[in-house]
Formats: structure tokens, sequence, C-alpha cells
């Protein structure tokens, strides 16, 4: 009688791993990087991504999202990213191509992720002259208004007392709280929060 041959279990592990990659990257909501924009396909899944967690901007179906939260959907793996080529970016690729474009990425990336992993809604802050707005637990954009303003730095850089103060006059002037995010060499986040005093 001939002997069954034995299946060779490192190779149906490693064939059962990549069929479990192949459907989590299809799960993953298509997305094309433009310019400074990451622009998601048409589809229920990329307008709940603001929905229920307020993710980027809904215009014409599509959601636009800034590269920070590109950058941290792509690391949870709710995105799979082209470029204008049609290849798809790895974390790292894409972070090259960012940090190209805007200054100081890696910084507010951390801080970013930081405070959304903690559970808080962050988003851009431009228009208020600062890079963002946080909003408290359970507030969504819309529902009211930012609490914070967030200006992240990194442990080694340095402000000059006018740089000081004028942080302090943006937060003052938009009704919010003041946040100087600190990010030391490990990505860890320090939060200092800072108030107006008068003697």
């Amino acid at each position: 009688m001939p002997k069954s041959k034995a299946k060779n279990p490192k190779k149906t592990a490693e064939t059962t791993k990549t069929d479990e990659q192949q459907v989590q990257q299809h799960d993953r909501i298509r997305a094309k990087f433009f310019q400074e924009k990451i622009i998601t396909e048409d589809s229920d899944a990329a307008r709940d991504l603001y929905n229920i967690s307020r993710f980027g901007k809904i215009e014409r179906g599509k959601n636009y999202l800034s590269l920070i939260e590109g950058q941290y959907l792509l690391e949870k793996e709710k995105l799979e990213i082209f470029d204008g080529r049609n290849h798809v970016l790895s974390f790292e690729d894409y972070l090259r191509k960012a940090q190209k474009i805007e200054p100081n990425f890696w910084i507010k990336y951390c801080v970013f992720r930081d405070i959304r992993n903690r559970g808080y809604i962050i988003k851009t802050a431009l228009k208020f002259g600062a890079d963002f707005r946080v909003y408290e637990r359970g507030i969504k954009p819309g529902e009211d208004h930012a609490k914070w303003v967030v200006f992240p730095v990194h442990e080694g850089s340095t402000l000059t007392w006018h740089e000081f103060s004028s942080k302090n006059r943006v937060a003052h002037s938009t009704k919010k709280r003041l946040l100087v995010a600190c990010v030391d060499e490990e990505q860890d986040v320090t939060y200092w929060e800072i108030k107006w005093v008068r003697p």
C-alpha cells in the first residue's frame, strides 16, 4: 500500500496567512494620492470614515483626506493607496512622499496618531493658525467647538518668546485651550497645556 504524502505544515500556514492578507487587502478602501490630498473611491465604506469617525471631508460622494489622515488610515490598514502610476504605496513610500510636501510631517503625525489612539477627534487647524484642533471625547465636529488647538514640537527644538506668545494669542483669539505636544526620540508624546493668567 503506498504511503500518503504528509502535508508540509509550514507551507500550509504560509498559504493560509497569504490568503488572510489578500482578504484584508481586498477589504481596504481604495484611494489615490493626488497632490496634497488622499481621495478615496466612491463607496459607502469610504463615506463611513467621515460619518462614523470624522476622517476627511465628503465631496461628490468621495472622501478627501489630509495627508496625515491618510498615513494614519494606511497604518491601521483601512486604506490601500495608489500613486499617480497606479502603484500601491507602502507605509514607508507614503511617508517619504508626504515628508517632501509637508515640513515637520513625522512630528505632526506622531501627535495625530497619539491623540487619535486616545479616542479624541483631531483635525487640521490651518485656518486658526495652528497645526491641529482637538475635540473633547464623544464630541464630533459640527456638534460643538474644538476644545484645544495643538502645536506639535520635537523635544530638541526651541521656541522664542515671540513664537510662544503668538501661539498663546492664537488659542486666546479662537477661545480654545493651547496644547504644546512634545515628541521625544522614542516617539512618545508629552502634552503641556498653557493658560493665560492675569495678575
